[in-house]
Parts: structure tokens; sequence; C-alpha cells
């Protein structure tokens, strides 16, 4: 898969193109010295293309110093791999073969717990069900048929919770669906229902974790939108706070570091309502209102950042919202060299908190027909309008590939990137300013890396390389690349 950029290439040959407003300036990018990042090994074999809005290798886990991931073919064959970071050390845990009809086995959902990483994936004869492995074939296994037979069971919000797997179910009964709450410790026996919502509980994602606890969304007749909480436990699961008395949906949510309370906002009709929650009544807060749809970015000491987009001027603001309550503030409206044009509305992509920083990519909507965007940016804030700036870099326009933000947890950010609109994504790096901003790596002039995953001191991802698939690779998490020349 190449991701590729380019308002010229789109223009070409093509009548009505206006030219932007404005032009962003160029800042020649910065480069890591080859070999920074390595090829882990082959996983994937020559010819067995993974569908275009599923990386291989995918979900990968640490579980105790050890990489887990899975690789799924289009003919069925699936499996469970392992990796501690070396070509001999990389190889498949459990293996299922191939399947007809042909279909794909889903084997994803990767949750490691302690030494051992439950997933989920489907057979012939169970449907989609849970598995666990603890490294070795011999003890990769089917945990329970929870719903027995062919069809399979509906599994949500799988989380590690005191030594044991907590997840909810969906079961079908008398043409309604109960929502169940249920906790593994990767046996059969024990593997047991924790709570029974009925059948008037919708469950809404997605969840939060704060202060040891998950905290997720019940939606129902008569109890309207409410928040929960769950140790895993029936004595820990309790409710919360009533949100609302009608049911409203869920916009986003953000668990910030350890200690700092979740934020998650709802959407009640064209307003967006903004909240925090330490997981407690008392500390389930209700920030302000805005009379339009925001985006949530996230906390920077005091203040909470979202983001809105105005469709009549086709430009995008940054707000800050104080986390006492109120104290909205207008931070910065973010340029768009092409709103002269029609459809040129930006929106959010992803976004990622790093070094008292954020970063949020912002794409520009096309004038033209489908999906892709005319163009992608990368910003960072650090609360300020000074500190609100676009890096150097272009991202990709793909409606395939939306280029991930990943935090290593080392001050860098990992991400997907090009030096020019006429390039095609490679990894990058930055730590928040241009000088450190730069590429990575020339995998394969288009390697669209993505599914980063760190262990220990490596951040591993999927990237195309010359055997033309999705290998598994790796870079030094605390990568940091000196002023060097551009690599195209």
């Amino acid at each position: 898969m190449h991701s590729k950029h380019g308002f010229a290439l789109v223009c070409l040959g093509l009548m009505g193109c206006a030219e932007p407003d404005s032009a962003p300036d160029t800042v020649k990018a910065q480069a890591c010295a080859p070999g920074v990042a390595q090829r882990v090994k082959v996983v994937m074999p020559p010819g067995d293309d993974p569908p275009w809005d599923e990386p291989a290798p995918e979900n990968l886990v640490d579980a105790q110093g050890t990489l887990y991931f899975a690789v799924n073919l289009r003919d069925g064959r699936g499996a469970l791999w392992r990796s501690d970071g070396s070509d001999a050390g990389t190889f498949p845990v459990k293996s299922f073969p191939a399947v007809t009809p042909l279909r794909n086995r889903g084997l994803g959902g990767l949750v490691p717990v302690g030494g051992q990483v439950f997933f989920r994936v489907w057979t012939p004869d169970t449907g989609n069900e849970l598995w666990v492995s603890d490294g070795t074939e011999a003890g990769t296994h089917l945990v329970a048929d929870l719903m027995p037979g062919a069809a399979g069971s509906s599994l949500f919000l799988p989380t590690a919770m005191d030594g044991a797997l907590s997840f909810f179910r969906g079961v079908p009964v008398g043409g309604g669906t109960q929502v169940e709450l249920w906790r593994s410790d990767g046996t059969a026996s024990g593997t047991v229902r924790v709570v029974n919502f009925g059948v008037l509980a919708a469950l809404q994602g997605p969840s939060l974790r704060v202060g040891g606890a998950l905290l997720f969304f019940l939606v129902g007749p008569g109890s309207g939108t409410a928040l929960w909480r769950t140790d895993g436990t029936a004595s820990g699961t309790s409710f919360v706070k009533r949100l609302d008395a009608e049911g409203v949906l869920l916009g986003d949510a953000r668990s910030e570091d350890s200690g700092a309370p979740g934020l998650f906002t709802l959407l009640d009709g064209p307003n967006t309502e903004v909240w925090k929650t330490d997981g407690s009544p008392a500390g389930t807060v209700r920030l302000d209102a805005f009379g339009r749809r925001m985006r949530l970015l996230g906390a920077l000491g005091s203040s909470v950042y979202l983001t809105s987009a105005d469709e009549t001027t086709r430009r995008m603001g940054l707000y800050g919202l104080s986390l006492a309550g109120g104290g909205k503030t207008t931070v910065k409206v973010l340029p768009n060299p092409y709103a002269g044009m029609e459809g040129t509305t930006p929106y959010l992509q992803n976004t990622a908190s790093s070094g008292g920083r954020l970063y949020f990519s912002v794409a520009i909507g096309s004038p033209f027909p489908g999906p892709a965007a005319l163009r992608v940016g990368l910003w960072v804030t650090n609360g300020t309008a000074a500190g609100t700036v676009q890096l150097p870099v272009e991202l990709s326009i793909s409606e395939y590939y939306w280029s991930p933000l990943y935090a290593t947890g080392m001050g860098a950010v990992l991400f997907g990137g090009a030096a020019s609109a006429a390039s095609y994504n490679e990894p990058w790096v930055t730590r928040g300013t241009a000088i450190s901003t730069g590429q990575a790596a020339n995998i394969s002039g288009g390697s669209s890396p993505q599914g980063f995953a760190r262990v220990g001191e490596r951040v591993y991802f999927s990237a195309k390389d010359d055997t033309a698939e999705p290998q598994l690779w790796s870079l030094p998490a605390d990568l940091a690349c000196p002023p060097g020349p551009a690599l195209e």
C-alpha cells in the first residue's frame, strides 16, 4: 500500500483548480542515518496482500517483554506470532489453516494479561470465540465456547484488570441483546459472568481507564445515559452517575496520565458537552458545553483542549477549557490555504500526547469526488497561540491510510510522513519542533508504517518493504534524528 500526496497531482488535467490563498512555509526535513530502522523478520509470504484496511502484522502488544502480534491471510490462514526482536526469535506460536469457503479468520483483539495473551479467532466449529496463549503452541487454546455452536460470541472492551481479563458480552435473549460483564483467568472454569445488566441496557464505547478502574457507558430507556465503573468483580462494579436523562451519543474519550481525570464528550443534538471524571459521583463533572460539534484532543496542565471546524470559513479552531469548569478560550484559528475552495472544510484525524504537548493531524477536505483528503498536516500545541505550530511534514491523503501518531514514552512521536506532496509515506519522528522533525527511515519509498507498539527499548511496527508486503520492523524508542538532508 503506497500512500501518496499531492494537490498538484490531483489537479493535473482538471479544469477549475484554484490556487491556495497562501502556501504553507517550506522547511527542509531532517533525516536519521541509514540503519536506524531494522527489519525484524519477513512474516508475510509474497502474494498474500492483506486487504487495504488491514495492516499485517497487526495488533502488536507487549506481554512482559515479549512482542505478540497477529497475521491474517486472505485464504483463511491465520497465526499468532511472538518475537524477542531477533529473526530467530520471531516465529508463529499457533497457526490456523486455510478454510473453505475462503474467509478471514479475524484473529485479533490481543490483550496481554501477565505472561498470557488473550485473543479472538474464528474457527468453523465455534465461530469467533476467546482464546489464550502462554507463548507456546501447547499452551494456546480455546478458553470457552461461550456461545455453543458455530455462531460465535459478541465480545467487547476486553481489558486486563488485576491479573485477569474483563470483557463484555452481547447475548441474544428473546429478540433483544443482554449486556453482560465477564471475567476470565484463561481457563474454562475460571471464565464466569460477573454482572448481568439486562436487555434494556446498551453498551456505548469507548471506555476509560482511571485510577485502576474501567469506566464504561450504558444507555437505556428510563435510565438515560449513565457512567459505570468496574474493577472486574461484582462487588467492584457500580453505577457512578447519570449523565443525561435521554440516550445521547458519546463523542471522544481520553484517559490521561496516572492520577489525572478521564475526559469525554457527549453529543447532545448540535451541542458538545465536555466532562471530566475520577470515577466517583462527585468527581464526575460537566465542565461546559459548546453549541457545535467539538473534537477532544486532551489535557495540558489545568486545561483541556478541543478543536472545531467552521464550515462557513472552512477553518479549524483550537479551544481551551479550564479543568475547574468554564474559562473558555480561543487559542488559535488554524490557517487553511485552500479555504477559498468549496468542500475544503478541515477535520481532525489522529491525536497523541507527549512531553507536555498535544499532537494532532488535520486533514483538508477535498473538493473533488471521493473520500481522499486534499492535504493532511501535523500540528503541535503547548496550549498557547505561539506554541501552536504546523510541523514541516506531509501526511497521507489516502482514505485507506491515515498516518498514525504514536508517542514512544521517551519524548518522541512516530508517524508516517513525507518530505513533500510528491513523496510517499515512510517512518518519521518528531519531538515537537521543526528541527526535531525528520524522516526516520527510507524503507521502500512508500512503506506506510502502522501498528506501532513499544516493547522494552524498541518500537515495533508494520511496514511495506522490498518484499512488496508489510513486514515486521523496529526502531529505537528514544529516537532523535540529528539535522541532515531530506530523504526522498
